[in-house]
């Protein structure tokens, strides 16, 4: 965490530098007062790559001259558009860049964009674990290695702008796309954000990939929020990746804030007064696709374009359908001339942040291109090992050789597929969606659990396997207009996943009975979960629970691993159970990493980043509300089983600080008192002493991922800093003296220690946070 934070310092530093820099500025307004208006309306917009190219894949001039005479701002999703071999990628990409140079008139480069949420959108390329997933491994180094190593291989591909990540603060438990987003809290949600910005962008934009934080502001849960949680919480992640990562694209929402007549592309108070005016962001506002068509209450794509880049958006995804008549909207004097020119200027500031107006730009290699590189597909591993979560046991895990299970047998509909492993906006998952693309997807190859447990297996065990049940028997995604217009084809949402194996229950049951231990494997697929993507409810979808109930009707240890975006409600099933894992979408490895916890290979160690309910939320949830655990939540936030017991002891703390001091130091010591190696996640909490403090109630504040072997005791120390005690308040930030509790737990309602610190002197107003994570040190 501390090499994280001061490596986000010295980012901070240089991109302000940078930012700041005349020379540039004036080689901005140079250029926008050489171009034409179609020249200027061109950065705006962008077009799909394929629509330029012939079937053998060379450039088709003609087209260019006809679509492109101009230039063009930016290119759509150029890496997943049809699988392509990544050298093929980047020499279309070449091709139109040399074009784009040398036949429009002012030879400025476009942008190219893709999605890199778990990995580059791109057949072959690493399927890292699900954002969800990797949250509860509350490892920003490791979210920082999976970014870099993405962005390597993405700019060599000639992508410079990815639309990535999803920041969203999601507190409403039944939400589609959760799976996306870091969780429920805002602190996680800004360290692990800003870690992704950190190794995206890699320090420098010339060299990395963009960041683009999404969806702006409070989609998934914080949309109707109050203004303090809104600008205290909701906002921070998204605060943290511009002020502290550096990050110059922001994404808004498709939601509108509070009931608002308007969408989020079109909401002025969201995009210049606080983003512009409140954050002091100067980068690029970029719109979801085909957001300012569905803006409410407008006809005409003109009234849409001036309602958009009046509000303060910039660009216009996916086509620029609607800021093709931006001329006509100045012409009308819907468009303001000033909002205009601040939106180019916009994308012209970017372009030369990245080094594309250099004479040695880099646009893209000339070097052979190799996608998921053993170092990648261990990252991912890494990671999904992490992001497991073991939320019951009573003992049957592991299953080690002192256990001795010889016959185990595996079954359920996410035993032996790849929609177990891979979430939304993976290129499996967004072939299969959006194309309906449903052969040839296993590139690169995903491990399922089944082929996991046979790779990993003890040598005196035997695994059978019989599919038992279908996710569901009927089609069950449930269709809602919002999000991607694209997706409101009727053939893209009713349909169900065909696993291409038979389910057949009393097989299942049969050879349930024969075996020691029986591995239960439920939860969502591709069609159940994901943007556009919901169903009637959550718990386990079809039949799955009374197929989980016939098992256990056999008498044999059931161990539950699910699979999914989301918490599912799985009630006292979890109970009956021997043990359950919440596995979520852990990527092409998570075969491997899921078995290798199962049989004890690795001690599980990850921490929920979601409170998980035992009954259906749909309205927002979140451990920070109260002091006392809601009884809607069966698992509280930061909770995680493992196979060994850690004991927290020796709390020393500076009992007194200035409100405009340095803050706290606090250290105390994690012992690992069972008999195997584990990572113990140590988390600090605040809370206030009185209830007129305008503080919540509990609030995560740092957190450490301590490795421990087994009788190894290791100390914690944690800076807490003055901003950290504070609040917002009418656009500044408040420090006031006050006396407060520090915790410090394995989860949000298992605080193992516990002290108070006075901050004294005088109230402290600052108009923004200077400092927002506490500085960890482990030894």
């Amino acid at each position: 965490m501390k090499k994280l934070l001061m490596t986000m310092q010295l980012a901070a530093v240089l991109l302000t530098a940078c930012t700041s820099n005349n020379d540039m500025e004036q080689q901005i307004d140079e250029l926008y007062n050489s171009m034409t208006q179609e020249e200027r309306i061109a950065q705006l917009c962008s077009m799909y790559m394929d629509d330029l190219f012939d079937d053998e894949g060379q450039l088709d001039t003609t087209k260019c001259r006809q679509l492109i005479p101009n230039g063009m701002g930016h290119f759509s999703q150029y890496a997943s558009q049809k699988p392509r071999e990544p050298e093929d990628l980047r020499n279309r990409v070449a091709q139109l860049q040399t074009w784009l140079k040398e036949k429009t008139p002012h030879g400025i480069p476009a942008l190219f964009h893709e999605e890199v949420l778990s990995g580059i959108n791109t057949r072959g390329a690493t399927i890292y674990p699900q954002q969800i997933g990797q949250a509860c491994s509350f490892n920003p180094e490791l979210a920082e290695l999976k970014t870099q190593q993405t962005a390597t291989a993405m700019r060599k591909m000639g992508g410079i702008l990815s639309l990535s990540p999803m920041v969203d603060v999601c507190r409403t438990p039944s939400f589609n796309r959760l799976e996306e987003s870091y969780g429920e809290d805002g602190y996680l949600s800004a360290v692990m954000g800003t870690a992704f910005v950190m190794g995206l962008q890699q320090g420098d934009l010339k060299k990395g990939v963009g960041a683009c934080s999404k969806h702006y502001l409070g989609y998934g849960g914080g949309g109707n929020a109050s203004e303090k949680e809104l600008m205290e919480e909701i906002l921070m992640p998204h605060e943290t990746m511009i002020r502290w990562a550096g990050s110059k694209a922001v994404m808004p929402g498709y939601h509108a804030m509070n009931g608002k007549a308007v969408t989020c592309v079109a909401d002025s108070t969201i995009l210049q007064d606080i983003l512009r005016n409140y954050l002091g962001f100067d980068g690029m506002v970029v719109s979801d696709y085909t957001a300012i068509d569905q803006i409410p209450g407008m006809d005409s794509p003109i009234e849409k374009a001036a309602a958009a880049i009046n509000a303060g958006n910039d660009v216009d995804f996916p086509h620029g359908d609607n800021y093709k008549h931006l001329q006509a909207g100045l012409d009308q004097g819907l468009v303001k001339p000033e909002a205009f020119e601040r939106a180019v200027k916009d994308v012209l500031r970017y372009k030369y942040r990245a080094g594309m107006m250099d004479k040695d730009a880099y646009l893209y290699s000339t070097e052979p291109i190799v996608l998921d590189t053993p170092e990648e597909r261990q990252t991912a591993y890494d990671i999904a090992t992490q992001s497991v979560v073991l939320l019951r046991n009573d003992g049957t895990l592991p299953l080690d050789e002192g256990k001795s299970p010889e016959k185990v047998f595996i079954t359920g509909p996410n035993a032996n597929t790849m929609w177990a492993m891979c979430g939304d906006y993976s290129f499996p998952a967004m072939s299969y969606f959006w194309k309906k693309v449903t052969e040839d997807l296993d590139h690169p190859h995903v491990v399922t659990l089944l082929e996991g447990m046979k790779d990993r297996k003890p040598s005196h065990m035997t695994i059978t396997y019989s599919r038992g049940c279908d996710w569901t028997d009927t089609i069950e995604t449930d269709f809602k207009k919002g999000g991607d217009i694209r997706a409101w084809e009727y053939d893209i949402l009713h349909r169900k996943v065909d696993a291409g194996e038979k389910a057949d229950k009393q097989e299942a049951l049969r050879m349930a009975k024969e075996a020691d231990v029986i591995i239960a494997c439920m939860g969502e697929n591709v069609m159940l979960c994901g943007e556009n993507r919901d169903r009637q409810g959550l718990r386990l979808p079809g039949q799955q629970e009374q197929y989980v109930n016939d098992l256990l009707k056999t008498g044999k240890p059931v161990i539950l691993v699910v699979f999914g975006g989301r918490a599912q409600v799985v009630g006292d099933l979890a109970e009956r159970c021997s043990a359950f894992v919440q596995a979520w979408y852990p990527g092409e490895e998570g075969g491997h990493a899921v078995a290798d916890i199962l049989y004890g290979y690795v001690a599980p160690s990850a921490k929920l980043s979601v409170s998980y309910p035992n009954t259906e939320v749909y309205e927002p949830l979140c451990y920070n509300y109260s002091a006392e655990q809601d009884p809607r939540v069966q698992w509280p936030f930061g909770f995680g089983m493992t196979y060994t017991t850690f004991e927290y002891s020796n709390l020393k703390i500076e009992k007194e600080s200035a409100t405009d001091g340095d803050g706290v130091t606090l250290s105390f010591q994690v012992k690992n008192t069972g008999e195997m190696d584990a990572d113990e996640i140590a988390q600090i909490y605040l809370s206030p002493t009185s209830n007129d403090q305008p503080l919540r109630p509990i609030q995560l504040q740092g957190f450490a991922r301590v490795s421990l072997k087994h009788g190894e005791t290791k100390t914690v120390t944690a800076k807490l800093h003055a901003e950290q005690f504070g609040y917002y308040d009418q656009r500044q930030w408040h420090i006031d003296p006050g006396t407060f509790v520090v915790k410090i737990g394995a989860s949000s309602a298992d605080i193992r220690l516990k002290e108070q610190v006075t901050l004294t002197g005088k109230p402290v107003k600052k108009p923004l946070r200077e400092y927002y994570f506490s500085n960890i040190r482990i030894n």
